[in-house]
């Protein structure tokens, strides 16, 4: 037999060797059914292991998320936890609060030491890379202000050159404010604190001239001051805030369900389901009130959630419009007008992907 006859003879075996090798390797080690498991089994199986949810907020905001004279929490912020309670739960109760400054809240949401976070916070380009943050839908479509004394006589920001001007760090409206000045060319002092409650206290004494925050907080703070009626917020817009949940990246099942639980708020409204005829329509014979409604399809397992949580959801906390007018609407203090946070078909920004 000729000397390359028996180096290919030689070889053939060590290649079949190799392929063998090379095959088990590339073998998946589990079905992507058994991943979709996996990912179910993270932040979702913790907090029903827990028997709660762990939720991120201000605490001291009036509208979005504060505490009430009998001592339960309240707000745009925290009904968005409520709802994610009672998908999960069916119990809007199942949640506990915790209170976070600016600073320390997205490291609270890398650690785990929160669930998610539901706390007046905008939804930016670095914070949904370089802070690793997992956005939902946003919840309030907000803009940056500035807030000062009427007998003061500033009208504008280019009458606070020079001045100080309160705010607080961690946030967007301290780079803002700063970016806002420097593109006008207007020097200013900033008096910058890490307590929300520090600023705006210093800012009751007098030590600034304005304070600057999102619009909706300013109104709502405005309420706390000691004579509320002397003081106005000026008539510019420094910059979009876009206020949404967030919870830490790398969970895509649990971000799935913190998604949806905010599209059903906003589907619900628009469909003209609501806290008080809810249990009524799951009766309905109208294919887009089943399907919403779980009686029929599987979209609930889809998320590893029961087929009825939208039920669940609107029948405890109701949809987005009765969540915002029990906390921002015209019967409340802050009498918020709506605006961009309206549904997409009266005008406003607020639109839900199809429940298919």
């Amino acid at each position: 037999m000729p000397k390359w006859c028996c180096s290919i003879l030689i070889t053939i075996p060590i290649l079949l060797a190799l392929i063998s090798c090379s095959g088990e390797a590339k073998k998946p080690a589990v079905s992507q059914d058994a991943n979709t498991t996996q990912q179910v089994k993270g932040r979702l199986e913790t907090i029903r292991n827990r028997g709660k949810l762990i939720c991120g907020v201000s605490g001291e905001l009036p509208g979005f998320s504060f505490v009430r004279a009998d001592g339960r929490y309240a707000g745009l912020d925290v009904d968005i936890c409520r709802a994610i309670a009672a998908a999960i739960f069916n119990d809007p109760n199942a949640v506990q609060f915790r209170n976070l400054n600016a600073k320390e809240r997205f490291t609270a949401v890398q650690t785990g030491e929160v669930d998610i976070l539901s706390r007046n916070t905008t939804f930016t380009l670095g914070r949904d890379t370089s802070v690793k943050m997992e956005f939902a839908p946003v919840v309030f479509y907000d803009g940056q202000g500035m807030m000062v004394r009427k007998d003061s006589g500033l009208k504008k920001l280019e009458d606070l050159k020079g001045k100080p001007i309160c705010t607080q760090t961690g946030t967007t409206n301290e780079q803002n404010l700063a970016d806002q000045m420097r593109r006008r060319g207007l020097p200013y002092q900033p008096v910058v604190f890490e307590d929300v409650n520090t600023a705006y206290t210093a800012y009751a004494e007098g030590r600034c001239d304005g304070v600057t925050s999102d619009r909706s907080q300013l109104l709502s703070r405005r309420t706390a001051l000691p004579n509320p009626q002397d003081h106005e917020i000026l008539n510019v817009v420094m910059s979009k805030e876009p206020l949404a949940p967030a919870v830490a990246e790398g969970d895509a099942r649990w971000a799935n369900i913190v998604r949806w639980v905010v599209y059903t708020l906003i589907e619900a409204e628009e469909l003209g389901v609501n806290s008080k005829n809810v249990m009524q329509l799951i009766s309905s014979k109208d294919p887009i009130f089943r399907r919403f409604l779980g009686v029929e399809g599987g979209l609930g397992k889809g998320l590893g959630l029961t087929n009825d949580f939208t039920v669940r959801i609107v029948k405890f906390v109701g949809n987005y419009g009765e969540i915002y007018n029990r906390n921002l609407g015209p019967n409340t203090a802050l009498k918020l007008d709506r605006g961009l946070n309206n549904l997409w078909n009266k005008k406003g920004l607020l639109y839900s992907p199809p429940f298919r």
